[in-house]
């Protein structure tokens, strides 16, 4: 199985996956699985030095715990057992200067949910077992632990960051005691994101989550300083096997102007070419020395976004125009998906085959 940077052994079955991921590398930064799995990642620096060698990015992780896990916990077993195998390293980013980290992950299926986090080869697992629970940019599983890389409290003891005495908290033996910047501001947004799902406990909805998401005051939704939300994504997994789970997926940067758009496993789902971005047969990515050169790697829909942003932001009226369109095609997803699940109607098999293939084609056609 060759992954962005590694060759590791295949294994018998895999699942279907879909996936939200940057185009030069082969794994993701979220994405479902045929059997609710869902699973997303994002960096973090801890104690634990990152790598310049080339191992398995969390993204990588990101997809072999979806291609090999059939439950949240599987998933988390999986990627746990590759990353000691194989260890985290290479560069995060498609750029000849080195950015690397570590990760953390966000992990449920229709019963459960996880967060995994990592540092170096080392890793906690934390079962989340009601209400919510966010990640960002930092470690955060402190003493509830449920499972852990089994020499991780003797090397926390080794290297002098605990004491062996009392409570072990993974995050408090593991975090830098002194943050990198772009670590500081997630603090706040770790908080105002806790603080958000707190201000909607008990009545959330796959809108609220898409709310959350788009919020700027936070943090959460970023688009400033080089850096933008690339993708966003968010599923809705009922607790009854008999109804399908509804994956939303902007497939465009910054929430706050994008659909999300409702996909769902089904056999003989309507391949979707305006969201794969293009293959180059020399592929900067994939020579060494890498990222000597750039190229383009924008697809259909994400070009033609782009140039409506742009339109957006010279005639605003124009712009609330379309904005307001592009909500109105959402909100039909969404109450689609609600009359779904409320079992008022019953899509047939090819409807829901042609499902994201049909919201992308009617986002593509007003920005024309």
């Amino acid at each position: 199985q060759k992954c962005t940077y590694l060759e590791i052994e295949q294994v018998e079955r895999t699942h279907a996956v879909v996936l939200s991921r940057p185009a030069w590398l082969w794994g993701a930064e979220m994405g479902a699985n045929e059997h609710g799995v869902c699973v997303g990642n994002e960096g973090v620096w801890t104690r634990e030095p990152v790598g310049e060698d080339e191992a398995l990015l969390g993204m990588d992780l990101v997809r072999l715990g979806l291609e090999r896990g059939s439950s949240a916990r599987e998933a988390v077993e999986v990627m746990a057992a590759l990353l000691e195998r194989y260890g985290q390293g290479g560069s995060c980013k498609e750029e000849p200067v080195p950015f690397i980290y570590h990760n953390t992950f966000l992990l449920a299926d229709r019963t459960e949910a996880w967060v995994l986090e990592t540092a170096g080869r080392y890793w906690a697992a934390q079962r989340i077992q009601e209400g919510s629970r966010n990640i960002s940019n930092q470690l955060s599983i402190g003493s509830e632990i449920t499972a852990e890389h089994a020499g991780l409290r003797q090397r926390a003891h080794g290297q002098g960051w605990w004491s062996g005495d009392g409570d072990f908290s993974f995050a408090e033996a593991f975090s830098l005691p002194q943050q990198p910047p772009r670590m500081e501001a997630a603090k706040a947004r770790y908080r105002a994101g806790r603080e958000l799902l707190r201000q909607h406990a008990g009545h959330i909805t796959a809108e609220t989550f898409m709310g959350i998401l788009r919020d700027k005051a936070s943090g959460i939704c970023v688009d400033s300083e080089g850096f933008r939300t690339a993708g966003s994504m968010v599923s809705v997994l009922p607790r009854d096997p008999a109804l399908p789970c509804v994956h939303f997926f902007t497939a465009t940067p910054d929430p706050s102007r994008s659909v999300f758009k409702p996909f769902i496993f089904v056999a003989g789902i309507k391949p979707v070419p305006q969201v794969a971005s293009p293959t180059f047969p020399d592929d900067p990515a994939k020579q060494v020395p890498r990222f000597q050169r750039t190229v383009d790697r924008r697809h259909q829909l994400y070009r033609r976004h782009q140039a409506a942003l742009e339109m957006m932001e010279q005639d605003q009226e124009k712009g609330q125009k379309l904005l307001q369109t592009l909500r109105e095609l959402e909100q039909q997803g969404l109450e689609g998906m609600n009359a779904l699940l409320g079992g008022t109607v019953t899509p047939s098999p090819e409807e829901l085959a042609d499902l994201f293939f049909d919201c992308v084609e009617a986002e593509m056609k007003f920005y024309t």
